[in-house]
């Protein structure tokens, strides 16, 4: 099976070949790049880093 080939449903542009899993994340976020950008700001935030306080004890920010 070919690797699915994206594009802009608005134009019918071809940026180019994805994974079907890249593909399918593309779709899910409507192709919006500011959606794309809030989740990707939400993946690199506190969320994801916890502080170490002590040893094998960490906090989650608040």
């Amino acid at each position: 099976m070919p690797p699915p080939v994206n594009h802009d449903h608005g134009t019918g542009k071809v940026p180019g070949v994805l994974r079907p899993s890249s593909d399918a994340a593309l779709g899910r976020f409507k192709d919006r790049a500011d959606v794309m950008g809030r989740a990707a700001a939400y993946l690199e935030g506190n969320v994801w880093k916890p502080t170490l306080v002590a040893p094998g004890v960490c906090r989650l920010p608040s």
